[in-house]
């Protein structure tokens, strides 16, 4: 970074040089002169600014491929975990078992083909991925079946929701007053809802009721969108919804 900036930086100061030429010789040439280094060092400028544009794009794709290699390592190593457990339950003639590992590894499957449906790559990539960093609070996700708001939501709008539902599973990590790492939980669950697509979260664990950090981070998050609505559901102060029409 500090060398694209330097190279600007030097290409705007030597525009002084052709000024001064000018200044001191205000012949013909000198005009000529200071016309071509000027746009050299805006050429030069420009160069600058461009290499700079693409190495935070090529800094910007590889972190991206390096969240998602994570992501497929983590789902592999899942699939591994359930097949040594679906084939322990085999080998022990234990039919039961091995019948509710498979049912658990459909289940599984389901969920992720709804929140793979949503239609949202930034909220997907999201939400499936957060296994992978998820930390000390667990995220449960549950999507009403066959709800798809890619075809349904403008980027803008979609890029406001999944910045909201980060900003509660963020607002959930850190806010409270709870200080002795128990474990949370949040519940996030999506449905449609009277023309509107409405996101419900339900917090779990120590301090989020007492404090007011949950709350208040919620509403930060949301208060700069002019498409989401954010409601109380029920009596607890982390139990709520935000609601965002369809079609917008």
């Amino acid at each position: 970074m500090k060398s694209w900036k330097m190279a600007l930086g030097l290409s705007v100061a030597s525009l002084a040089v052709p000024a001064a030429i000018a200044w001191v010789w205000p012949a013909r040439w000198a005009a000529l002169l200071a016309a071509a280094w000027g746009a050299g060092a805006v050429l030069a400028a420009a160069g600058a600014i461009r290499a700079n544009g693409e190495r935070e794009r090529q800094r910007q794709e590889r972190a991206l491929q390096q969240a998602a290699i994570r992501t497929l390592n983590h789902h592999r190593h899942d699939w591994m975990n359930d097949l040594q457990v679906l084939y322990g339950y085999i080998q022990l003639n234990k039919p039961d078992k091995s019948v509710q590992t498979v049912e658990r590894i459909k289940e599984r499957i389901a969920l992720d083909s709804r929140i793979a449906k949503l239609g949202i790559p930034s909220l997907v990539f999201f939400l499936q991925s957060y296994r992978t960093v998820g930390g000390s609070l667990e995220l449960n996700v549950e999507v009403e079946e066959g709800l798809q708001l890619g075809d349904k939501l403008s980027p803008e709008a979609g890029d406001e929701l999944t910045s909201a539902v980060i900003g509660a599973v963020r607002a959930c990590q850190f806010g409270g007053t709870g200080s002795s790492g128990e474990p949370r939980q949040l519940s996030i669950s999506f449905r449609q809802e009277d023309g509107d697509a409405v996101v419900a979260f339900c917090a779990e664990g120590e301090g989020l009721n007492s404090g007011t950090g949950f709350w208040e981070l919620i509403v930060k998050n949301t208060a700069q969108s002019k498409l989401i609505r954010m409601e109380r559901s029920g009596h607890n102060r982390t139990d709520l919804k935000l609601r965002l029409p369809i079609g917008m």
